[in-house]
């Protein structure tokens, strides 16, 4: 398709001469700006399929994939229930949990709450939190006073393994001067890291048959949470569910239906950011546009002279291609290789700036999770590319078709 003669003119024309810089300072700077396009929108890109995945990942190991509540009151024989949602195909855990809202104390330390009551052996299956004990052990979370308290908590806490702790509980006693609260002061048995900012600082786990005396539930629980095989297919699991139990008093819900909004809002930002980043990549455009039309008016005398010289129009054209193909091909490139890289490494590079500056560039507060995750997506990846080099080839097609339209005898008339 490009001839030797074609290329070789391509390659000098290149080659900025005295006099010509300016015009190859420009390319220099549009190569510049697709690089750095490309590789902002595959940094960007790649931290929001990490941030959705992540959220994805702790909200349906940490909630589960369903959950069974009763409509304004507690599952009381819960155990049928279990037991029915156990022999559904598909399912792969069902945990009774015990729930509600209370006052942390310790010391001088004191915060709201949730507790969630849960039994040793399920509290040991999930993978979730089970997996992430970084002091004391399960074996230690049974009895009347043993609760397992999240990093965060215990950090702003000051607590380690056997601290006190007391939990008030607006539900008490009715008494003749009001209301007043249940308190009961329990012992740290185990600290987890969920690796979620909300978990580990606002979750506090006690024994089941614990959480439903301090809650006054008696043998009931607050729901149901159920983990099935297939997440992405959880509405058959539930349909299953619904049938199964047959109870107009109780409510099935799935992970879809209680955090679809905000997935779905991660979604529509991470499209918008898609949008907002490609116009980095179309102005390095109009750039190689710029370079190209100020290339062929320094060369017009040169385009009459291989015109004179037998050179067709298609030769120039294609001569000019091969310029803008290579700022869009090398500036490609070398974004590719520099978003991958810095996607594959963006903690370090993270934790590098934190430590050089001073500063905390992610907060977990603020962002749910403890990490700055990124998640490569090959496909995304190849999308970008192609949407480059096509953007860099259709702003090679104007300047070159010009370049083929010069007219030989009006070029060198003055001459």
């Amino acid at each position: 398709m490009f001839g030797r003669f074609e290329r070789m003119v391509a390659g000098r024309y290149l080659r900025a001469r005295r006099g010509e810089r300016f015009a190859s300072i420009i390319a220099v700077f549009s190569l510049v700006g697709i690089a750095l396009g490309v590789a902002t929108l595959i940094i960007v890109m790649s931290v929001m399929n990490g941030f959705k995945a992540d959220l994805m990942g702790r909200i349906l190991g940490l909630h589960g994939d369903l959950s069974v509540y009763g409509y304004g009151r507690p599952i009381e024989a819960y155990q049928n229930d279990v037991e029915a949602i156990r022999s559904i195909p598909g399912v792969k855990s069902v945990t009774p949990m015990a729930q509600g809202t209370v006052l942390v104390e310790a010391g001088r330390y004191s915060t709201g709450a949730e507790v969630q009551g849960i039994a040793q052996q399920d509290f040991r299956d999930w993978r979730a939190l089970s997996s992430g004990i970084i002091a004391g052990s399960i074996d230690r979370f049974t009895g009347d006073d043993a609760v397992a308290i999240g990093t965060t908590m215990a950090d702003r806490a000051g607590l380690t393994i056997g601290s006190p702790i007391t939990l008030l509980s607006p539900d008490g006693q009715a008494t003749p001067f009001g209301t007043m609260p249940r308190v009961k002061t329990y012992h740290v048995a185990a600290i987890f890291d969920a690796n979620w900012n909300d978990y580990n600082s606002n979750i506090v786990l006690v024994p089941l048959p614990a959480a439903q005396k301090f809650l006054m539930l008696e043998n009931a629980v607050s729901l149901i949470q159920v983990s099935v095989d297939d997440p992405m297919n959880v509405q058959l699991t539930r349909q299953a569910v619904v049938q199964r139990l047959d109870d107009p008093r109780l409510r099935v819900i799935d992970w879809k239906n209680s955090a679809n909004g905000f997935l779905d809002a991660v979604t529509v930002e991470q499209n918008v950011m898609f949008l907002i980043l490609t116009l980095i990549i179309l102005v390095a455009a109009f750039n190689v546009i710029s370079s190209l039309i100020m290339m062929v008016k320094d060369k017009t005398r040169d385009i009459a002279v291989l015109r004179t010289l037998g050179a067709s129009r298609g030769a120039v054209m294609r001569i000019f291609l091969m310029n803008g193909a290579f700022v869009g091909i090398v500036g490609t490139a070398a974004g590719s290789a520099l978003g991958i890289a810095f996607a594959l490494n963006i903690e370090r590079i993270r934790q590098w700036l934190q430590s050089l500056t001073g500063t905390n560039l992610f907060n977990p507060e603020v962002y749910f999770l403890e990490r700055l995750p990124a998640k490569l997506v090959w496909s995304q990846v190849g999308e970008v590319i192609a949407m480059s080099l096509v953007l860099s080839l259709l702003a090679t097609l104007y300047p070159s078709w010009r370049a083929a339209r010069t007219d030989p005898i009006e070029a060198l008339r003055h001459e």
